[in-house]
């Protein structure tokens, strides 16, 4: 490749980041005005002006749109983007660590595991701390999330932990939470069982302004540490002859990478639920355009997955009469926009 033509893939690289990233931006900001509640986006974005200025609402109106938004729409659009981000981020990083087309960030059973952390405390009121019900379901998710990583550590303290074993390790885990949280299902009264399922499916409508500095903190950290490890990724993806030739110790790589993903993609899980294929979607779809170097494919896949699940949280609020959970929008998207990216995946990407 000449020097030209180097410079016009980079620059082309940079502008299909820019403009995704700008794109999740402006989705998000005219999502603040999509909702059942007759409060539209010029209304919605002068309360946000006020409550940033320190107006207090007057009047029963004043303070319902500002709850309805403050409180609601706006924490909604910024962890949609910040986990849309995560997500993205986890899963491009987790196929190249695993070398895998179909790995996403759960598939080391985190999903699983936070599962069955948020039925325990559904269930029997178990928590791992003794805070209010919503804070203690989320610690609850977070410390079970962290369980399959455990496992897999402890794994690597005795024999080589090789991308194969990392996924069977995951896929043994899953098995035993899934198991162990149908179990728990069948002593639980009807409406444990549908509070339990409305988490499964995945929703942005927990998320409260609370939330926001945990999840800005995750992808922070995870953007910075992952890009500073690009070149390491790269090596790490072309598999482990090439990683001992040039110095890169490939057992050590996945165990950090692997650590970082999930200690992310359980803050995002804990406080969202499951949102499927986000994962798994972004970093194909940026692979089409930009390819595999993970310099570019990293923040590619943070604005995709942003894009993807903002857009997904639009298209939930406005079906039905009261809208339904955004992991069904992601799944009955993602699942036929995978196969079709699959059908056109190019071997070389690989």
């Amino acid at each position: 490749m000449g020097k030209e033509e180097y410079r016009r893939v980079m620059t082309r690289n940079r502008v299909f980041i820019a403009v995704t990233a700008v794109l999740a931006a402006v989705i998000a900001v005219v999502s603040i005005g999509i909702s059942h509640y007759h409060i539209g986006l010029v209304e919605s974005l002068e309360v946000i002006v006020r409550h940033i200025q320190g107006v207090e609402p007057v009047g029963f109106e004043e303070e319902l749109a500002d709850f309805i938004v403050w409180e609601g729409r706006m924490p909604m659009a910024v962890a949609g983007v910040l986990v849309g981000a995560i997500l993205g981020v986890s899963g491009a990083v987790m196929q190249m660590v695993i070398r895998n087309p179909v790995a996403d960030p759960y598939t080391t059973g985190i999903s699983s595991g936070a599962l069955f952390g948020v039925t325990l405390f559904v269930v029997f009121d178990f928590g791992i701390v003794g805070l209010g019900s919503q804070f203690g379901q989320i610690v609850n998710a977070f410390v079970f999330s962290l369980i399959p990583l455990s496992v897999i550590v402890l794994f690597s303290m005795f024999r080589k932990v090789t991308p194969a074993l990392m996924a069977l390790i995951g896929i043994a885990v899953m098995y035993i939470f899934s198991a162990m949280t149908t179990l728990l299902k069948y002593t639980a009264n009807p409406d444990d069982v549908a509070a339990i399922y409305a988490w499964s499916v995945g929703t942005l409508g927990y998320v409260g302004p609370e939330c926001i500095p945990f999840l800005l903190v995750a992808i922070v950290a995870l953007m910075v540490s992952m890009t500073a490890l690009s070149g390491k990724l790269n090596v790490l993806s072309t598999g482990e002859n090439t990683c001992h030739s040039l110095g890169v110790n490939p057992v050590r790589m996945r165990i950090v990478c692997l650590v970082l993903v999930s200690v992310a993609t359980s803050i995002a899980v804990c406080f969202t639920g499951t949102l499927g294929f986000i994962g798994l979607v972004a970093p194909h779809i940026c692979r089409r355009f930009i390819g595999s170097n993970a310099r570019y494919l990293i923040p590619a896949s943070a604005a995709v997955g942003a894009l993807i699940l903002i857009a997904a949280e639009c298209l939930a609020r406005s079906v039905g009469s009261f809208g339904v959970s955004v992991g069904v929008i992601t799944a009955l998207i993602g699942g036929p926009l995978f196969l079709l990216l699959l059908l056109g995946q190019r071997k070389s990407s690989w």
